[in-house]
């Protein structure tokens, strides 16, 4: 199998391996193994070698995936250079950084910068986005503004999610994952013909662990419980036609939230991890352990996804007709321990409940000199979410024998997005040829919002919502806004192939975000004024100018790819915290950066990857202040190492790869206690595989050497809130093995 290009980010330590993997490169070897495979992806609209698109791509099948123990949409991100993952809320939300374009504000309606499709199908909410990887094709990881063709809020790029597809072939397999925190995974496909032109397809997904943060006031946090399915049906009436129906479904009940209080107390921005909190009862945890507190009222994720989408693809004399239509939902509720401590203070909660409808029908041909596609793209979103907290402290004690007081902040958001595109490409010569691409986008919204005074009589009912629970004591502000914004997405490139084994292109891309609205948590300290300014901010513009080159070398046995960017933003959509509130605002910035990556196979028994960024992009705000984007190091770097042998009458493969990424902020303030000072990871594994290929065994430790690093913080320092620092610590050191059967 070959794991090219499948890899894993990589730190200083690379060189070893690297060195390492040029030794073993002089050895011979009596093994035939992994050697450089052919991706295509669908980057275009159309089936293309990675290799000859000039668009910085990082793709992944399916089998190198398994190959690496990839098991979420989380880990995938970490194989290319300049792509980073957020998660605002733990292991509960997530969305991705590509080149320094995040948004780390978790604001349930807020679209993520980087768009992530699964199937062709656009998955708006980020927390629908954390989905199991199981039964996959391949993973497209595509940097850079895609707005032309993908549109919908692609300004840093886009991650594609391809899933097996039914075929009149049986086939399928089973595997069965253990490790550490009593973690059980299942997994699982078959498929084949049901008649000659019907066949069908069905994945199932389990995840179960205790959690590995230690509540020492009850059950453990940041366990999991998931559970996803897909069911897909491919009919093939003629050899131009076919139908692809999709359905699939997802649920998610873990107890999870911010799980390391430090303090910080008089000095706003500062850890004062020594002194106690007044805010608090005078609570500190300071016992050395970030996987360990002391959570009354530990928090939760419900979580419940469902989509069903039709594909019709008709092959016609000199064109191919493509419709695409979904419907989805969303439907979520969440509340964490935010003081983490034993003093019943602030429980902060969201929820979510959003119906999606997006319809595209697309036509794409080709001549001699000429490849093109047009189109045109509809999607609704009805969303109807709410955000607030349980707080006696803020708003006062409840009146109601058992009940708590806080607030309830509902709204809504009725999104309409329509836009026409259209792509060409044009052969000027046999080396040289242009590409032109047009996309106009006409966004509608209209969104309410109100902050109410309210009485929870059962806070532990999983509804906050309810009528039967919600008591509302008084209106405390509203707003109601509309957006109409036309935004115009275009590219021109031009490419050169000198020869079979180069491409070099130069282009300018124009990326778009939609406007949109804040959905504050609590605007009233400090007062903020409930009107456009504090609400409504304006859509993101970004001509992005990028020059890169493709080349496979060493008679195909290495790739090297590169490339350099400038990014000029207008209208920058930056996220800030004031007070206790999450607001975004336009601001300005520009940044420039560098990306590469190698994928080679010195011996058929060696594979080695490895990729480095650099990225440096500077944020003006509106008072004139200078800062970076939130997860964006400047440095980040990545690298795996596999070598295979022969053994016990098949082979055994043990693989190393390693993570870096330099110092980076969690918010725009720069503050010490939203700063992490880097790290690196090292994960390391050994497989087996017979030689039929049917059986699969494997064993992993990831977090090799037990590096304790941060994924997230939120500084809610200021005297008037909270006194601390709420830190977020990715996973310690985890083992594991796992055991599959192909057929």
């Amino acid at each position: 199998m070959n794991l090219l290009p499948a890899y894993r980010p990589l730190s200083p330590s690379v060189l070893s391996l690297v060195s390492f993997g040029i030794l073993l490169s002089l050895v011979s070897v009596s093994v035939s193994s992994a050697v450089l495979e052919e991706i295509i992806v669908t980057a275009q609209k159309r089936s293309q070698n990675a290799q000859d698109i000039g668009i910085a791509i990082t793709a992944i099948t399916g089998d190198q995936m398994e190959a690496l123990g990839y098991t979420n949409a989380q880990q995938v991100t970490a194989i290319a250079p300049g792509v980073s993952t957020i998660q605002p809320n733990g292991e509960a939300n997530y969305s991705i950084a590509i080149r320094g374009v995040a948004n780390s504000d978790f604001t349930t309606n807020v679209e993520s910068p980087v768009a992530v499709y699964l199937d062709e199908i656009y998955i708006s909410q980020a927390s629908g986005t954390g989905f199991a990887l199981f039964d996959m094709e391949r993973v497209e990881i595509l940097r850079g503004p895609q707005g032309t063709l993908f549109g919908r809020n692609a300004t840093g790029g886009l991650v594609h999610f391809v899933s097996r597809k039914p075929s009149q072939e049986t086939d399928g397999y089973i595997k069965v994952s253990a490790g550490e925190y009593n973690q059980i995974k299942f997994e699982g496909a078959v498929g084949g013909a049901m008649t000659d032109s019907l066949s069908a397809r069905l994945s199932v997904s389990t995840h179960h662990n205790d959690g590995y943060i230690t509540n020492r006031l009850g059950k453990d946090l940041n366990n999991a419980n998931d559970k996803s399915w897909r069911l897909q049906f491919l009919f093939t009436p003629s050899d131009e036609v076919e139908f692809l129906l999709s359905a699939r479904g997802s649920e998610q009940d873990i107890r999870t939230g911010f799980f390391e209080n430090v303090s910080s107390v008089g000095a706003p921005g500062e850890l004062t991890p020594t002194t106690p909190n007044p805010v608090l009862n005078d609570y500190i945890d300071n016992d050395g352990d970030v996987f360990a507190g002391d959570y009354d009222d530990p928090g939760f994720n419900d979580l419940e996804t469902s989509g069903l989408s039709g594909t019709l693809k008709w092959d016609m004399d000199n064109m191919t007709l493509t419709a695409i239509t979904d419907f989805s939902s969303v439907e979520r509720i969440y509340i964490e321990d935010s003081d983490a401590s034993p003093i019943s203070f602030f429980n902060f909660y969201l929820t979510t409940d959003v119906d999606q409808f997006s319809q595209e029908i697309r036509l794409d041909g080709e001549t001699d000199r000429l490849k093109w596609v047009t189109g045109f793209y509809y999607l609704n979103l009805d969303i109807d979410d709410s955000n607030g907290g349980i707080t006696d402290p803020f708003i006062g004690p409840a009146t109601t024998p058992g009940a708590e007081a806080g607030i309830n902040n509902p709204y809504s958001n009725e999104v309409n997005s329509y836009s026409l595109f259209g792509q060409v490409e044009f052969n000027i010569n046999d080396t040289l040829s242009s590409t032109l691409g047009l996309r106009v986008i006409r966004d509608e919204r209209s969104f309410s919002y109100a902050i109410e005074a309210v009485e929870f009589l059962d806070p532990d009912i999983r509804d906050f919502n309810s009528p039967a629970n919600l008591q509302s004591l008084a209106l405390l502000g509203s707003y109601a806004g509309a957006r109409k914004d036309t935004d115009v997405s275009t590219r021109a490139q031009l490419n050169w192939t000198p020869n079979n084994n180069l491409l070099v292109y130069a282009g300018w891309n124009r990326g778009v975000k939609s406007g949109n609205f804040n959905a504050p948590i609590f605007p009233l300290s400090p007062p903020l004024d409930y009107n456009d300014q504090t609400f409504s901010y304006k859509p993101e513009k970004l001509d992005a100018y990028e020059v890169g080159f493709k080349w496979t070398f060493a008679e195909g046995l290495a790739r090297l790819n590169g490339a350099t960017y400038y990014y000029d933003y207008a209208n920058y959509q930056a996220f800030s915290i004031v007070g206790i509130d999450t607001l975004t605002s336009n601001a300005k910035a520009d940044s420039n950066g560098f990306e590469l990556e190698l994928q080679a196979s010195p011996r058929e028994s060696l594979d080695l990857l490895f990729g480095v960024a650099w990225n440096d992009i500077d944020v003006t705000l509106a008072d004139g202040t200078h800062t970076t984007s939130v997860q964006s190091p400047k440095w980040n770097a990545n690298a795996l190492l596999r070598y295979q042998w022969r053994a016990f009458s098949g082979t055994l493969a043990i693989q190393g790869n390693l993570i870096y990424r330099s110092e980076h902020l969690f918010a725009l303030t720069g503050t010490p206690a939203v700063t992490e000072d880097g790290y690196t990871l090292s994960n390391a594994s050994l497989i087996y595989t017979t030689a039929n290929e049917n059986w699969t065994a494997m064993v992993f430790v990831n977090n090799l050497t037990d590096e304790e690093y941060l994924v997230q913080t939120f500084d809610l320092s200021t005297e008037d809130v909270f006194g601390i620092t709420e830190q977020y610590y990715g996973r310690p050191q985890w083992w594991g093995a796992s055991i599959k059967y192909a057929f």
